[in-house]
């Protein structure tokens, strides 16, 4: 027998579409998605909230000058509804908001069109949006652009993010002050009374489920009575902003279910979308895919994360989708192809050229050296080389982009120095590309390991008072709540002393540069020391310092050398970061490289120190987290 097809109900409020396996209702006008009906049950959606806080697309926006991250948080509602597509395969409906002069001030100047499709035999619904701003209105900054939905406390009780980390979360009761107590961060709560003692003396933070862009393909809940999973699966991350490793927002206690497609989490407001006065500008975000999935048996429920990652493979295989109705999202025929091969050449590791192994390959609007990172206006197209460099990336909507690649064990960013041009149906062969990193003379000494983060450093147990259980025993312990606070523990009397040649990196360097707390509740900034030897010095010549930083918030980094009291110092980064990384349980934010010359006059035969001070002090949650540091010879030298 053939399947039902898929049928489209248009109420005086509401919309709904129904492929005889999951029912969907969207208020109309406003294009709030109010019910999801499935596998026996009425609403998955939380039934106790108003309507408005069920499945919404949300953003935030300010006006132009304004500063930071934050704005007017905006649940933007449709003021017209259109049926796109009706056939029995497919339903496209749409809810569109447009802006005029009279808005201005009130509203943000964005046309927006919010999409719902539904196809046939599909346990699931697909959502995207198109923003759209017109050169000739007023700019102004956009923080985050996102879909929320909340699903029903009653039923979703286990949360899978990733196959090792997927537990059973509080409820959001247990974060209300009768129950829970407030910590450093508004987000994070040590839950002292919950309604299941189980949680008790644990922390809840959302920023503990946060996952990299190039890993956050598929998340979501298991309901238990019946056993079903409401899942989001973005099958692509080419409409995200920052990167393959921006950190963003998964599901947290609520239960809610996020799609997030600008942020500046883990970033500040470097990855703020600002627009500039006579700058149109259009994007598309999505489509994701909402997946709902079951099975007969209790007893079976944890087995639908393996489904909805088999669901996310098929997902990611059949993109970019071909059934989308708008124009402004190319269909797989009107986009393009590159490949080639990275090699890096560093001549005081290898003679020959190193093929960049596993290196972070991609496409990237025009901008600066290492600028992919901070870019939120346009696409991006990433992928991994071979162990032999060779790299393809095929679905490139058209436009003219930056090669762009860093390559891990191997310092700083590379970019092509030829724009490569998209066309419609194009396959470029860019040949043999080669990346110089930068290097003036042989390694004297290395702390750390060059991939952007901080996780091969020292990382201390929790706390016992603070401890999230997930995170106990797991590869990623750096997610546990309160691990700033574990340095005046570490060095209750002095800061850090790292001496080449005998101290460990993995056991010896504390993985974050914090400040310490004082007893009468102050801060003090923190100054490290790097010890090693000389036998011979160039006193003549110049050393150069290479200081990478995996994440820095509201941090100075000063850098003396054998005098610790120099002033001014030899080197200072100013006042740098907004990345909030270590309040949020992150290993990494934002990549910067400094580098920096040493005069060999500086240095002595014998013992030398280099002294790194962090000297903002204000705050507890300040401070710097260390990639890598590399001290090297002159280029002449015989040292």
């Amino acid at each position: 027998m053939s399947s039902p097809g898929v049928q489209l109900y248009i109420q005086d409020h509401y919309v709904v579409m129904d492929n005889g396996i999951i029912q969907v209702t969207i208020s109309s006008p406003d294009g709030i998605v109010t019910g999801i009906q499935y596998n026996g049950i009425d609403n998955l959606l939380e039934v106790e909230d108003e309507e408005v806080h069920r499945g919404y697309w949300d953003l935030v926006w300010s006006k132009t000058g304004s500063t930071g991250t934050t704005g007017t948080f905006d649940v933007f509602k449709g003021t017209s509804f259109k049926v796109v597509v009706e056939t029995e395969d497919q339903v496209e409906v749409s809810f569109t908001r447009t802006w005029d002069i009279s808005l201005e001030g009130d509203v943000v100047p964005l046309n927006l069109d919010k999409r719902f499709i539904m196809l046939r035999n599909s346990p699931g619904f697909y959502s995207y949006a198109v923003f759209e701003h017109l050169e000739e209105w007023p700019p102004f900054n956009l923080p985050q652009v996102r879909i929320v939905f909340k699903l029903r406390k009653d039923k979703f009780h286990y949360m899978a993010v990733a196959d090792n980390r997927q537990r059973f979360m509080p409820l959001p009761e247990d974060r209300l002050l009768d129950r829970g107590q407030p910590l450093a961060t508004p987000e994070a709560v040590l839950l002292v009374n919950p309604v299941e003692p189980e949680f008790k003396g644990e922390v809840d933070d959302k920023y503990q489920y946060s996952s990299e862009n190039k890993d956050l393909k598929v998340h979501g809940w298991i309901s238990l009575n019946p056993p079903v999973g409401f899942w989001q699966i973005t099958p692509s991350s080419e409409f995200r902003s920052g990167g393959p490793i921006k950190q963003n927002l998964t599901s947290h206690v609520g239960p809610y279910c996020l799609a997030m497609f600008l942020s500046a989490h883990y970033a500040g407001e470097d990855l703020v979308l600002k627009l500039n006065p006579g700058e149109p500008w259009k994007k598309v975000f999505g489509p994701v895919f909402l997946y709902l999935n079951s099975v007969s048996s209790e007893d079976n429920a944890f087995s639908l994360w393996e489904d909805a990652k088999d669901q996310m493979l098929r997902e990611t295989q059949n993109w970019p989708y071909s059934f989308p109705a708008s124009e402004d999202f190319p269909k797989p025929d009107q986009r393009g192809k590159v490949c080639g091969r990275l090699e890096v050449q560093d001549r005081y590791v290898s003679y020959e050229p190193i093929p960049a192994n596993g290196a972070y390959i991609g496409l990237a609007p025009l901008g600066d050296v290492g600028s992919w990172q901070r870019e939120c206006k346009g696409y991006q197209f990433w992928t991994r080389a071979d162990e032999d460099g060779n790299f393809t990336i095929d679905n490139i909507r058209t436009g003219e982009y930056n090669i762009c690649a860093w390559v891990p064990s191997f310092i700083g960013d590379y970019k092509y120095d030829v724009v490569v041009n998209i066309t419609e149906g194009c396959d470029i062969s860019l040949g043999d590309l080669r990346y110089e990193p930068l290097r003036n003379g042989p390694t004297l000494w290395e702390i750390g390991i060059p991939d952007r983060t901080a996780a091969e450093f020292y990382i201390p147990d929790p706390d016992p008072k603070y401890i999230n259980k997930l995170y106990v025993n797991h590869p990623d312990r750096y997610r546990q709540y309160g691990l700033w606070e574990r340095y005046a523990d570490l060095y209750p009397d002095g800061d850090l002393v790292f001496t080449v040649g005998i101290s460990d990196y993995k056991n010896d360097w504390f993985f974050a540069q914090v400040n310490r707390k004082k007893e009468d509740g102050t801060y003090q900034g923190t100054t490290w020391q790097i010890k090693f030897l000389l036998r011979d010095v160039d006193h003549t010549g110049t050393y150069t310092l290479r200081l990478a930083l995996a994440t820095a918030h509201l941090a100075e980094l000063q850098v003396r050398v054998n005098d610790p009291k120099s002033d001014p110092p030899l080197f200072t980064t100013g006042e740098i970061g907004h990345d909030n990384t270590i309040a949020r349980h992150g290993i990494h934010g934002l990549y910067r490289l400094y580098n920096i010359d040493v005069a060999g006059v500086e240095l002595v035969e014998g013992e030398n120190i280099i002294f790194l001070t962090q000297a903002m002090n204000t705050d507890p949650l300040q401070g710097i987290m260390y990639d890598y540091i590399r001290l090297e010879c002159p280029p002449t030298t015989s040292s």
